[in-house]
């Protein structure tokens, strides 16, 4: 069996790369061939079968060069038009079968999702793939609604952890210096991680420090990632006359973002469009509160608030502080029964090959 997967590879990292590269750390492990093409714009030299084609042309080139028996397609966001051309031709690929796992836990609820019907080109598509993987029911029950039977759909949850930071030594060598230094300087810390993007309600994070810093004034906003509106948020936090409290870094590696994790004191996610977070259960894993708008699909152990509510927002951050954290909190270590699921669709598919 060869494996070839293509989706965003880290960096930056995020629940789809994270799934990505549990995967491929699963295959490597057992000496299985699992080969790699990145298909965002974050780019890198071609590295252990790790490979970033500059155009479409490029991407087909290594499709049709590099020796697979399974490609495995990962998707979030919104099904474009580019992405189920992309879909279209990896299924037509000859000698091999094709698996698409979709990662946008909200697709189904949204505008676009509801109109798709079997007769559109996103049903025609999706009806070609030989499995599909969804991460949630919703988007199952979407597969089945746009005409995929259902012995080719499959339900497997998405997250793993394969880098969990270590208490080991001193935390403050595994943060770059800048978050050293606001880890220093405030306390207690709030955090979010993720993309910045409009879905993700961070001015709401942003308004909400003022009020939180009247109760704890040693109060300080962490938020890690980059994205499309990084430039609007910068403005935004230097107009605000708390600035100096709020710490928007850019993309942090992985084991310091999950170090800076397990330091903060609470997690938020505020989003208005949002499936299952990897960084969710990331911060419940190391024992971290994680507060985050109710999209009817978060794990249990999350204080769930209305999206876009600062109220709602300021007083579960306010009850979250006042609560003693409880030693005992950490859930049950992860494991990889969701990557052993994705294994067995492959070995379903090359036994009926």
């Amino acid at each position: 069996m060869r494996v070839l997967q293509l989706g965003p590879y880290p960096p930056p990292h995020g629940g789809v790369q994270s799934n990505l590269v549990a995967i491929r750390s699963f295959l490597l492990k057992r000496n299985i061939p699992c080969a790699v093409i990145n298909i965002t714009r974050h780019r890198k030299p071609d590295a252990d079968e790790v490979y970033y084609p500059k155009t479409g042309l490029d991407l087909l080139r290594l499709l049709l060069r590099l020796d697979y028996d399974i490609i495995h397609l990962h998707l979030g966001g919104m099904l474009s038009d580019r992405l189920l051309s992309l879909s279209l031709v990896c299924c037509m690929m000859p000698n091999s079968k094709t698996v698409l796992t979709f990662h946008s836990g909200g697709y189904p609820s949204s505008p676009r999702g509801q109109k798709t019907t079997a007769a559109s080109f996103t049903g025609f598509v999706l009806r070609r793939f030989d499995k599909l993987i969804g991460v949630n029911p919703a988007i199952v029950e979407f597969f089945q609604k746009v005409g995929v039977p259902a012995e080719r759909t499959c339900l497997i949850y998405p997250h793993s952890f394969p880098g969990a930071a270590s208490s080991d030594g001193c935390a403050s060598d595994l943060l770059p210096e800048k978050l050293a230094a606001f880890f220093a300087s405030h306390s207690p810390i709030l955090i979010s991680v993720g993309l910045l993007e409009k879905e993700y309600d961070l001015p709401l994070q942003i308004s909400v420090v003022d009020r939180v810093r009247q109760k704890f004034p040693n109060a300080g906003l962490l938020m890690i990632g980059s994205g499309s509106k990084e430039a609007e948020l910068r403005d935004l936090i230097a107009a605000q006359s708390y600035a100096a409290h709020l710490l928007l870094p850019g993309d942090v590696p992985y084991k310091a973002t999950l170090q800076a994790i397990r330091q903060s004191d609470v997690m938020l996610r505020t989003t208005l469009y949002d499936g299952d977070a990897v960084s969710v259960r990331e911060a419940l894993y190391l024992g971290v509160p994680v507060i985050a708008s109710d999209n009817g699909m978060r794990p249990p152990g999350v204080h769930l608030i209305p999206s876009s509510n600062l109220d709602a927002l300021f007083e579960a951050i306010e009850q979250t502080l006042n609560t003693a954290p409880n030693e005992d909190s950490r859930t049950a270590p992860p494991d990889e029964t969701n990557i052993e699921a994705v294994f067995r669709v492959y070995e379903e598919l090359t036994n009926s090959a």
